[in-house]
């Protein structure tokens, strides 16, 4: 797919979820969650495949009791990527869970606070080899957290407790993630803990919400921290339907040049010289190259300011006019087509690459 590494990029010991390898010179990977009640096992199932079509690389599943635990055996057995329980309070879960056969275990350490319940944790996960994320967040953390230090700094520190409680058991297949809702706070902890420990960094803004503000806080602190060489894998948390956090997800790493996976779209945003509708026209061509996963550069462009130049540096490209468009493909013209052919003719040429 293209992908490249920041050549800043902070280094990290490699871990593997699965078949995922996280860290070290791996891609940044690509992770979402099941919004299904994971009890419900071909709901469950159904919505991994889904998100599997669409890129998703690592999947995490909520473990509230015995029967969704007792149920990730049978979906590991029916999907294709790598699974992580999501355990919080019931340490008992998180053991069941590894016997279930999952990839990896996502701990709060604001929710399972006894140090010999996360001991016999370790010791489980050890055995299997199963890495363990840290997973700290602004909104959770531990009672005992003193309420005057800056909250970075408490995440931060929370953290730190529990990555020691795991080395001094000689465990080291640990990934580490610090969210909040806050951009500037999430920020500030993942650069603090990025400078003392080598392990690999998940990235996200937590409860980021709805699509319409969720994406561009998520855009905005995920891109920022990953422009600084921070972070080996993110997840988008949006209140929405996973496989619009995964769309999303690599849209931000196409934007860093990290991944390209599926097209790029290039498309003016309008003004008074346009004489076609090209909002329409956007959306109708977006729509169709949803089922696109080959990375190319597609420009759908309004008038001739900007519209020919930037369809001739497209894979395949269309300046409008008044009622027709000239295609472009590999930076030369092929065609003139009439406005109501534009879609057909621009798909068409996308089909042949």
């Amino acid at each position: 797919m293209g992908d490249r590494l920041l050549s800043s990029k902070r280094a990290s010991k490699p871990i593997q979820i699965g078949s995922v390898k996280v860290g070290g010179c791996a891609p940044i990977s690509v992770q979402s969650m099941t919004k299904t009640d994971t009890r419900d096992v071909k709901a469950t199932i159904r919505q991994i495949h889904e998100l599997e079509e669409c890129g998703c690389e690592i999947i995490r599943l909520a473990v509230p009791d015995k029967e969704a635990a007792d149920a990730l055996s049978i979906i590991k057995k029916n999907v294709n990527i790598p699974m992580v329980a999501d355990i919080h309070f019931d340490y008992r879960l998180a053991i069941a869970s590894l016997i279930a056969g999952v990839d990896g275990l996502r701990l709060n350490p604001g929710n399972i606070s006894e140090q010999s319940k996360i001991i016999e944790i370790v010791r489980n996960a050890k055995e299997r080899q199963v890495p363990i994320r840290i997973g700290v967040n602004a909104g959770s953390l531990p009672s005992a957290s003193d309420s005057t230090t800056p909250v970075q700094q408490q995440m931060i520190e929370t953290a730190m407790r529990h990555i020691k409680i795991l080395e001094d058991l000689d465990f080291d297949l640990i990934k580490v993630s610090l969210k909040a809702f806050d951009i500037q706070t999430t920020i500030a902890a993942y650069e603090g803990i990025s400078k003392v420990i080598p392990y690999p960094l998940h990235l996200g803004i937590t409860e980021a919400g709805t699509p319409s503000t969720g994406i561009i806080r998520s855009a905005i602190g995920i891109g920022i921290m990953l422009s600084s060489g921070i972070g080996d894998t993110i997840r988008v948390s949006l209140t929405a339907a996973p496989h619009q956090e995964v769309a999303v997800g690599y849209e931000i790493l196409k934007s860093l040049n990290l991944r390209q996976r599926g097209p790029t779209i290039v498309s003016c945003p309008t003004c008074g010289r346009c004489e076609t509708d090209l909002i329409t026209l956007a959306g109708e061509v977006e729509q169709r190259l949803q089922s696109v996963q080959k990375p190319i550069r597609v420009a759908v462009m309004g008038c001739v300011v900007n519209g020919p130049g930037e369809a001739k540096d497209a894979d395949v490209g269309i300046a409008c006019g008044k009622g027709k468009a000239v295609l472009f493909k590999k930076g030369k013209q092929v065609a003139t087509i009439p406005e109501d052919q534009i879609v057909s003719h621009l798909m068409s040429a996308i089909d042949e690459l």
